[in-house]
């Protein structure tokens, strides 16, 4: 690898945000955890594993989307741009967006520094005339990236692949893509991955799966938070429970107590009932006209967008308007 084409940027939060934010939201009435937090090593070791399982439709789709649709969507994009992408994880799409593209440079934003280094520095090697520039930051808040300030480009471009579009609430998602509209800029455009509403049941399996793999996941974020804040949350003492809700269209991910107990974090102590539960994630969906009508709320042109054969995932290309 060339390493004059390539450079890592940590702007990753303190370890005191971290702390900060679990115990403001296990304050609340309604106890909850960010998402954001589940993607330590083992946490991107388990998202992975999640990705291969059967019941887990939207990696294979898009996946298989990226494969059929690159060309076009590059064209759609055009030269001679900077390709900026928001949770790149482990780039797998992204290496058949590139091929297609040819971009003048790579920019992944991801919270997991460990997987952002390796990634990107694979993708580095497979590409060798590409400038990559990894930032481990997080990316759902307003985003300034003064690592690609002097990096002449015709526009910038941000990826976000994958359906983490749907962990924030609406209003939440409408705040994201200002925040990415403003990062493009005038004449900049943005490519981004979003599920589709569809059977109920083929929902609850994929976050539900046999092999309990989700489960795992979602309870690896309270060995995170013992083992890095000094909690003494019990494992046994939870459990995983996903399900759809149709009246907002989202899946929610809880962490349930089963009995009552307290955990102390930080030198306070959060009392649990039986049955109550930690609030982990959402997963929104969307109708394509829903995506749209969102996305030109947030002041992006959405001209285009590619759906999948079985009509389980979408690609939206939204323009910046100059």
């Amino acid at each position: 690898m060339n390493h004059d084409r390539y450079s890592f940027h940590d702007l990753h939060p303190a370890a005191e945000s971290f702390l900060e934010e679990v115990i403001a939201g296990l304050s609340r009435p309604r106890k909850e955890l960010s998402p954001k937090y589940f993607y330590d090593a083992r946490g991107c070791e388990l998202f992975d594993a999640i990705c291969e399982l059967p019941e887990y439709y939207p990696t294979r789709t898009e996946m298989a989307m990226m494969q059929a649709h690159a060309a076009e969507m590059a064209r759609h994009l055009g030269p001679g741009s900077v390709l900026i992408e928001y949770g790149s994880g482990n780039s797998r799409k992204t290496h058949a967006l590139i091929a297609a593209l040819g971009p003048i440079a790579y920019v992944p934003v991801d919270i997991a520094g460990g997987q952002l280094k390796t990634s990107a520095a694979r993708l580095a090697a497979a590409f060798p005339g590409l400038g990559v520039v990894a930032v481990c930051a997080d990316y759902s808040r307003l985003l300034k990236l003064p690592e690609i300030d002097n990096i002449s480009a015709r526009r910038r471009v941000i990826y976000f692949p994958g359906s983490t579009i749907g962990n924030f609430t609406v209003s939440e998602a409408l705040e994201f893509l200002g925040y990415a509209r403003a990062l493009a800029g005038a004449g900049g455009a943005m490519l981004i991955g979003v599920d589709l509403k569809k059977d109920h049941a083929l929902l609850n399996a994929a976050y539900n799966d046999a092999r309990g793999v989700t489960a795992e996941f979602n309870l690896n974020l309270l060995c995170r938070i013992n083992r890095e804040l000094g909690a003494d949350f019990d494992l046994a003492g939870f459990r995983h429970h996903a399900f759809y809700d149709a009246a907002v269209g989202r899946i929610e991910m809880h962490l349930q107590s089963l009995r009552e107990q307290q955990v102390a974090i930080g030198g306070q102590a959060f009392r649990f009932s039986d049955g109550e539960t930690i609030h982990t994630e959402n997963s929104y969906k969307y109708s394509t006209d829903e995506f749209r009508q969102l996305a030109r709320q947030a002041g992006f042109d959405a001209s285009h967008c590619w759906v999948d054969p079985q009509q389980l995932f979408s690609v939206h290309y939204l323009a910046v308007p100059r």
